[in-house]
């Protein structure tokens, strides 16, 4: 039995922590409603003696509905659709819609990316070329609904547990070959790689303990946990399941494709072969005289390191050879530093013809082939022991302070027969397991409501607190283990409830509401929140009607014409989908990361409070700044959309001003105008219809476009 390893608050010492404990299913509580959630939200309610608003107008809950569940606004059309449809079940059939569509994938794919740290550049990270497939397999994972404890077992091991093995006729047991296309689930692991290997180990604790455990259990890199029941060994014991994992490189090409990059190669190695004996030449004396320099300054016994043969040094030496290999380099601009202005012309013309070869930038190869880069188990590493790392450094093993392969919160010895990941992955994504479900489905009424049962949604140790509604968060574990860990059912069980329904307004006849619940943390009424970054860039384009609505693709560059519809930009149309357009796409695909000497992560992303990537990110914060005001008011992005919306209410309303603004209501702000703001509209158009693009501005800068209630 696991105990908690501090006793600091009023709790009594020894006893579980009440997220360790098993998941316990309350029965529900007595009430008319239909939904399970509503009985348990409302009988608090009535405890509490909390009055509850009524339902949100139908117009109002269909915006919020669509920007929920797909990211996109209603259209025109399906705004009257849904006002015209009566029937009892118009609502949830709208529901339906939007969980099949793969919009709705895009949307939630981008939340689980926050927590997974997702980034397209990030300085450390080898696995940055084709990291754009981890993210489409998130997206069709979703899209297929793939059952949650699948679709965390598939980004740990790349196969689906009853998919790892199969017998043979012989009785010959084999590794089976994981389904196309599931490799991708492993860019999770391969996007932990940084400067030194166990970096990617380091980052797999912290990334999935945070993600599937909602655990915080960083702090244990350096000693044991000050609240929770993980000590320092607990965390080594972690990352030793991880410690075998090495990157490998796959080629992502056709037999076709080899072999003419092989034949391009050829021929680029036959023509610079002259260039590089020339180069070579060139550099040599001043090379050899700085490298002597740089030895020379050297320790003495590192020195007969050095220019002892590579083949005669042992094992310790070559160490040495290698942590000294950075000091010895020369770079080219150390060498132009001591030539003569005639040789550094020369040098400089050789360079621009060999950079000539390979106009592409592929470097030697030529022409670079898609890659994506996956992790395998290395035998060798397998072989190895793991230790303590002094403050969690790599470099500093503590090697009296070995640690065998485990983690915390484990019964009895695994079985590591399968390998240590999947042991560790069968136990992560057992139903009994107290913690993957409650966090799992906190994070999806998070996402619906805008704040978790349990606020603290990566933190379900002593210092996340207590959830608000314990009862209804193990009644939703459990109801999700149910129905086999499907997604889009939960999704649905929480948007069809009367609670998401209600309206957000809360008027004087609820004073006593408001001050017996000033936080709305009983849910009387539905929180007023904020739109994140891309379903503003979203919104802003399917108004204007640009939207590339494609699935799938390397991300682009908004700063580099990527999400403006500049034409002409090189950038841009390589990445664009294949047999896509210039047309902005979603925000989901915009570029994200980090780069300690350029910008990564667009300004538009980051006033919209985007993280670059480096750390999970279990709830983007919603500030209120100046630069989305400034964004909104006077970017180049929001003057071509107001233009092209301009252009589109003047196309489709043929000039009927009033028919414009009609229009401009409900594609900017999914509602029909009232008669003052038509009467308003009209009369700041002056009969101009080019003063629409002005009207399209003033709609984009309303707080109501920025915000659902």
């Amino acid at each position: 039995m696991v105990t908690r390893a501090s006793t600091p608050s009023n709790e009594p010492k020894g006893e579980l922590w009440w997220s360790l404990k098993p998941v316990v299913r309350a029965g529900l509580p007595e009430g008319p409603e239909t939904n399970p959630i509503d009985r348990f939200l409302n009988a608090e309610l009535r405890k509490r003696g909390l009055k509850a608003v009524g339902p949100a107008d139908k117009i109002s809950l269909l915006r919020r509905v669509y920007l929920d569940l797909s990211g996109l606004p209603p259209t025109p059309a399906e705004q009257e659709a849904f006002l015209a449809d009566n029937s009892a079940d118009a609502y949830e059939r709208v529901v339906d819609r939007l969980l099949a569509n793969e919009q709705h994938a895009v949307r939630y794919a981008r939340h689980w990316l926050d927590i997974l740290r997702y980034a397209d550049a990030d300085e450390r990270m080898t696995a940055a070329p084709g990291i754009h497939l981890w993210r489409d397999w998130v997206i069709n994972a979703l899209h297929d609904d793939v059952p949650y404890d699948q679709f965390v077992q598939l980004q740990l091991t790349g196969r689906r547990a009853s998919e790892r093995t199969q017998m043979s006729a012989t009785g010959y047991r084999t590794r089976r070959e994981p389904r196309p296309g599931d490799q991708f689930a492993l860019g999770l692991l391969a996007r932990g790689t940084g400067e030194h290997p166990q970096d990617l180990a380091i980052s797999a604790v912290d990334t999935v303990s945070a993600a599937f455990l909602g655990m915080t259990v960083g702090c244990a890199k350096c000693h044991d946990h000050m609240y929770d029941p993980i000590s320092q060994k607990d965390y080594y014991a972690m990352k030793a399941l991880f410690d075998p994992l090495v990157l490998r490189k796959l080629t992502l090409a056709s037999a076709a494709e080899l072999l003419a990059s092989g034949k391009a190669m050829a021929e680029t190695e036959k023509r610079r072969v002259p260039l590089e004996k020339a180069l070579s030449e060139l550099i040599a004396p001043y090379k050899t005289k700085l490298y002597e320099e740089r030895v020379l300054m050297l320790p003495t016994e590192v020195q007969a390191v050095i220019r002892k043969p590579e083949k005669l040094r042992s094992v310790a030496e070559q160490k040495i050879a290698d942590d000294y290999f950075p000091i010895l380099r020369i770079d080219g601009d150390k060498l132009t530093e001591v030539m003569p202005e005639e040789a550094r012309k020369k040098y400089g013309d050789l360079q621009r013809q060999l950079n000539a070869e390979n106009p592409e930038g592929g470097g030697r190869r030529g022409p670079a082939l898609p890659v994506f880069y996956t992790v395998e188990v290395d035998r060798m590493r397998e072989q190895e022991k793991s230790y303590v790392l002094t403050s969690g450094d790599p470099l500093r093993p503590e090697m009296e302070h070995e640690v065998k392969p485990g983690w915390p919160f484990a019964t009895g010895e695994p079985d590591f027969r399968e390998g240590r990941i999947e042991a560790f992955t069968d136990w992560l994504t057992a139903p009994e397991n107290p913690l993957f479900a409650r966090v799992a489905v906190n994070r999806l009424w998070q996402w619906h409501f805008g704040e978790g049962l349990l606020k603290n949604a990566s933190d379900f140790g002593e210092l996340g607190g207590k959830p608000s509604h314990p009862a209804l968060l193990d009644w939703l574990a459990s109801e999700f283990v149910r129905r086999a860990f499907s997604m889009k059912q939960m999704h649905r069980l929480i948007v069809t409830s009367e609670a998401y329904r209600r309206a957000s307004d809360a008027g004087p006849e609820l004073a006593e509401s408001q001050k017996i619940d000033p936080g709305n943390t009983m849910l009387w009424h539905f929180r007023l929140q904020r739109l994140e970054a891309e379903p503003i860039w979203d919104s802003i384009h399917a108004a204007a009607g640009d939207l590339d609505l494609k699935v799938g693709g390397p991300s682009f560059d908004l700063r580099e014409g990527g999400g403006g519809g500049g034409a002409g930009n090189r950038r841009r149309r390589e990445s664009a989908v294949p047999g896509g357009t210039n047309s902005p796409r979603r925000g989901a695909y915009m570029v994200r990361g980090y780069s300690s000497n350029r910008d990564v992560t667009p300004s538009f992303l980051l006033a919209f409070d985007v993280d670059d990537g480096r750390a999970p990110c279990p709830m983007r914060t919603q500030t209120v700044t100046a630069p989305q005001a400034l964004f909104l008011m006077n970017s180049p992005d929001i003057d071509r959309a107001c233009a092209k919306l301009g252009e589109r209410l003047q196309r489709e309303a043929k000039d009927d001003l009033a028919a414009a603004v009609e229009a401009a209501y409900r594609l900017v702000l999914s509602r029909a105008p009232s008669t003052a703001e038509r009467n308003s509209a009209l009369a700041y158009l002056e009969d101009e219809p080019a003063r629409l693009k002005q009207l399209a501005w003033l709609l984009f800068n309303l707080d109501e476009f920025v915000y659902v209630k």
